[in-house]
């Protein structure tokens, strides 16, 4: 009898295998939209927990401003460095300031902004909520006739939402900050022609673009990272498992979002 059903076992585990990650898939995202959309809804119902939206904007982005800064300046950094060395060679550095600026605000910023943010803040949340669902103190909350989806989730949604888009911009100007250091203080590029090209050619669509990507990805960082915490179990290393899924589902998310959104703006301009 044994041998008998191992090859309808041997026939069933490949399926399996094929199926078990879709499925998982399709339970992960159907688990955050129908969390998400319970999170919208108590956002705009009364009591309005305007402390616990202070405390999150003030987590989410006042404590991830040196991380993004010095990330920002880096990267522009980088960026002035590879662009002026490479244009150099055909008389044409007088442009760098330009292409960081539209690389920067475009794309470098929203996405490098946001992954640092999924990266702190996000784990973060999904840290803290998993550890009060396995210790029980959302249950705790219910049973006090609080909404844990209003007193927890909605306020860092909104936070997030408000918050890595300023977190975008001071990305951008910091960024922007380094690139005028190397290219014209180190690399002798004309601090009049690098400016000058910037004003001309850098368009208000550049700067909306950067700020629609980074809501998004506010909200996609903090509405996977929240729901992973949310539903954490099995003590301490179902919390940290919920960490590692929220960090790795958020920065995939973020990178899928932004070609999407990509696309579509640059289809469809917004300056």
């Amino acid at each position: 009898m044994a041998d008998a059903e191992l090859p309808e076992e041997a026939a069933r585990n490949p399926w399996a295998a094929l199926t078990d990650p879709l499925v998982s898939l399709l339970e992960m995202v159907g688990s955050v939209l129908a969390l998400t959309g319970q999170t919208l809804v108590w956002l705009i119902r009364p009591p309005y927990r305007f402390g616990q939206l202070l405390a999150a904007m003030e987590f989410i982005g006042v404590q991830s401003i040196f991380i993004v800064a010095l990330t920002g300046v880096f990267s522009g950094m980088v960026l002035a460095l590879q662009t002026t060395h490479s244009l150099r060679d055909f008389g044409a550095e007088g442009i760098v300031g330009l292409i960081v600026a539209t690389s920067l605000t475009r794309e470098i910023a929203p996405v490098f902004a946001a992954l640092m943010v999924a990266a702190r803040a996000g784990s973060a949340m999904a840290a803290e909520l998993g550890n009060m669902r396995v210790t029980e103190q959302i249950d705790a909350l219910v049973t006090m006739a609080v909404s844990p989806v209003q007193y927890l989730l909605s306020p860092r949604l909104l936070a997030a939402v408000l918050m890595v888009p300023l977190l975008c911009i001071l990305y951008s100007c910091v960024g922007m900050a380094g690139a005028w250091l190397v290219a014209v203080q180190w690399l002798g590029v004309d601090p009049g022609i690098f400016i000058s090209n910037i004003e001309k050619h850098l368009l208000p669509s550049d700067f909306f673009m950067g700020l629609i990507k980074s809501a998004v990805f506010g909200f996609l960082i903090s509405a996977i990272s929240c729901t992973r915490g949310f539903y954490a179990s099995g003590g301490a290393r179902g919390v940290g498992d919920a960490t590692t899924r929220a960090v790795v589902h958020s920065a995939v998310s973020i990178l899928i979002a932004n070609y999407l959104l990509t696309t579509l703006l640059i289809g469809n301009p917004t300056g």
